[in-house]
């Protein structure tokens, strides 16, 4: 890194894109520097720098409270602790994909949380290029249409993340799950509701599971045409409800939901069969997920 005084021969614009946009390492006393400096525009560059810093500050506190339940089970010797969490249970059509994930002690990456709070998909893939070139280890599983069909959806994203924690590399010494227990675990585990936006285990499992399952959409919006899988993801958008029902059902559509029965002249499949809290939701809360 140049020297302060070096630095401040440069231009504000190229001070800017270092240390701002490129968030760059500010060397002691440039700051200091830029607040007595004359020229336009270097108390606001100063200004926008210690934002910066307010901001880092900010983040770092998040990703640390984000810890906090992985935090008391390192200090009881839990050295590789899981997060699991399902992306998929609404749609209408696809699998549901879960995704496990082994992070290091004290894990810390930026923007880090719960994929449904991160609507921009280009940023959901770095975190989760980041994710994996990070952790000790981490996997995904699926359930099929077939199987959500034949055991239901919330049996079915409980055999997912059994298939996520059950691909890991190593076995975890405990497991946090999003909202519900896993059957035939083999590791301690603890279900905590909102989870993926209360551990950063689960959040990162979160993302996992989102962009696994986000590019098999991508494949089957490649396979079958028309019906907008590339944008949706099989979420129950009016763009998919008319695509269902001027185009029809296709094999990958769950013939278990209430929307593709109807297409088909099936009758409603008994309620009884599914828990209360997976009944299809409504568009409106549909739309984060399709993004």
């Amino acid at each position: 890194m140049p020297s302060v005084e070096d630095l401040l021969t440069r231009s504000i614009p190229e001070l800017r894109e270092l240390f701002v946009e490129r968030s760059r390492r500010v060397p002691k006393g440039l700051l200091e520097a830029l607040e007595v400096d004359t020229r336009q525009g270097a108390q606001q560059l100063a200004k926008r720098i210690r934002e910066r810093y307010r901001s880092n500050r900010s983040e770092g506190q998040r990703l640390h409270t984000l810890l906090r339940f992985e935090i008391d089970l390192w200090a009881q010797g839990y050295s590789f602790v899981a997060g699991v969490d399902e992306a998929g249970m609404a749609p209408l059509a696809g699998p549901v994909v879960a995704g496990a994930v082994i992070l290091p002690q004290n894990y810390k990456l930026r923007g880090l949380n719960d994929s449904k709070k991160i609507l921009d998909h280009e940023i959901r893939e770095e975190l989760a290029i980041q994710i994996k070139q990070d952790a000790i280890c981490w996997a995904f599983g699926f359930a099929e249409v077939e199987e959500i069909d034949r055991i239901n959806i919330y049996h079915a994203g409980l055999l997912a993340m059994q298939r996520a924690v059950n691909g890991l590399s190593c076995l975890p010494d405990f497991v946090l799950v999003d909202a519900r227990r896993i059957p035939q675990c083999p590791s301690p585990q603890r279900g905590i509701i909102r989870g993926d936006a209360l551990s950063a285990s689960i959040a990162a499992a979160s993302i996992i599971a989102k962009t696994t399952r986000d590019a098999h959409m991508l494949e089957m919006d490649q396979l079958y045409e028309g019906y907008g899988f590339a944008s949706h993801k099989g979420y129950p958008t009016p763009e998919h409800c008319r695509a269902l029902k001027e185009l029809g059902a296709l094999p990958i559509h769950r013939r278990s939901f209430g929307r593709v029965r109807e297409v088909l002249g099936l009758d409603p499949v008994q309620t009884e069969l599914f828990d209360e809290e997976l009944e299809e939701v409504s568009v409106d809360a549909t739309a984060a997920h399709a993004q």
